[in-house]
C-alpha cells in the first residue's frame, strides 16, 4: 500500500502501527516548528520537508530543496537534516542539546539515525527545524554551490 501512496498520510496509514507512531511523532515535531514557506511533500518513502520549485528553481538536479527528510529504513529510521551539514553552528547546536539531554547522537554528515523514538531529543530536533527560515537557508546554498 505504501508503494502507491501519493500524500504523507495516506503513506503513514499504509505503514505497520509501530513505525506510524514513530514517524507521526518526529513528523508532529517537525511541523509544529516548521519555518513558512517550505512545503511537505512525499518522495517515494520520504517524509521531505523542502524549498518547493516555485521559490528556488535553481536548484542541482531540478529537484526541491530538501530542508528535512524523515524516512524508515530496514534496521533504524534516518532524520536527514541537511541545514546541519552545511553550518557548523547549527551542528554545535544540536550536539550540544544531545549531550544536555543524555541522549546518544548516532549521526553522519546531515543524517541523524535512531531504532526507536526514545533515542531523539526531540526538543533539540524542533529547536534546529525551527532555526534556520527559508530565505536564510536559500542563501546559504547560494553562497555554498558557489564556492
Amino acid at each position: 500500500m505504501t508503494a502507491k501512496a501519493t500524500t504523507v498520510n495516506s503513506y503513514l496509514a499504509g505503514l505497520p502501527a509501530d513505525q506510524r507512531k514513530v514517524l507521526s511523532a518526529v513528523r508532529d515535531t517537525i511541523r509544529k516548528n516548521l519555518p513558512s514557506g517550505y512545503e511537505e511533500v512525499l518522495q517515494g518513502k520520504y517524509i521531505s520537508y523542502v524549498v518547493p520549485l516555485s521559490r528556488f528553481p535553481k536548484t542541482y538536479n531540478g529537484h526541491p530543496l530538501w530542508y528535512v527528510s524523515l524516512v524508515p529504513q530496514k534496521n533504524y529510521y534516518a532524520l536527514h537534516m541537511v541545514a546541519l551539514y552545511g553550518s557548523p553552528e547549527e551542528l554545535a547546536k544540536v550536539q550540544a542539546g544531545y549531550k544536555k539531554a543524555g541522549k546518544r547522537l548516532d549521526m553522519g554528515k546531515a543524517c541523524i539515525r535512531f531504532k526507536k523514538l526514545e533515542d531523539l531529543a526531540l526538543d533539540v530536533i524542533g529547536k534546529s527545524v525551527a532555526g534556520v527560515p527559508m530565505e536564510e537557508y536559500i542563501r546559504r546554498y547560494v553562497v555554498a554551490k558557489s564556492k
